[in-house]
């Protein structure tokens, strides 16, 4: 019987991965079953709800072992002169959430940032480099390439609210990578 409540979803998805894994794990040696393991962690923690996904994790507590062993392996990582840290998380492809994770220097979480929001966008600026946005916004969900304008647009679908409650946030790159414009776009859905 289907059961719309996330929980239930999540329950019969990870005993069924369970299952899986089990039978599977049977005939592997050690070495095999640690690998089949540690990627069925990371698929788990790619399609986590966001409920879980955060669950827990409270800054000034949490340490940068925890944060990883529950959030999996980021996308990005970039450390700062001062020790600090930064961890980039896309709920992708095509999600709708990018989480930075901030760990100070002591390795304690320090914040965690939801950064495909209203106000991030309005902080692209033109002549930022895509290094810029990349550090700001996270990894695009989508880059096209349009060679005769010549242009580069990357994109991020994010829940923007209102009469369309998503969207993709355009950012454009001349030929020269800095930022040209940014636009909105909306998703276009069949019927």
């Amino acid at each position: 019987m289907f059961n719309p409540h996330p929980r239930g979803w999540l329950a019969r998805m990870m005993l069924t991965a369970a299952l899986a894994a089990g039978v599977t794990l049977g005939g592997c040696d050690s070495r095999e079953g640690d690998w089949l393991v540690q990627k069925l962690k990371e698929i788990f923690n790619a399609i986590k709800p966001d409920f879980l996904l955060l669950r827990g994790l409270t800054p000034g507590v949490s340490t940068e072992e925890q944060v990883r062993d529950q959030m999996g392996r980021p996308e990005t990582e970039r450390v700062f002169t001062d020790g600090s840290k930064r961890l980039e998380y896309p709920r992708g492809p095509q999600g709708l959430n990018t989480y930075m994770v901030d760990i100070d220097r002591d390795g304690k979480l320090a914040a965690i940032t939801q950064v495909l929001t209203a106000e991030n966008f309005a902080k692209i600026r033109l002549g930022m480099t895509e290094d810029e946005v990349r550090r700001l916004l996270g990894k695009p969900g989508e880059i096209a390439v349009y060679p005769l304008k010549p242009e580069t647009v990357w994109s991020w679908k994010w829940r923007e609210g209102g009469v369309n409650e998503e969207a993709f946030f355009n950012v454009h790159f001349g030929p020269d990578g800095r930022v040209s414009t940014t636009s909105r776009s909306d998703i276009i859905r069949g019927h």
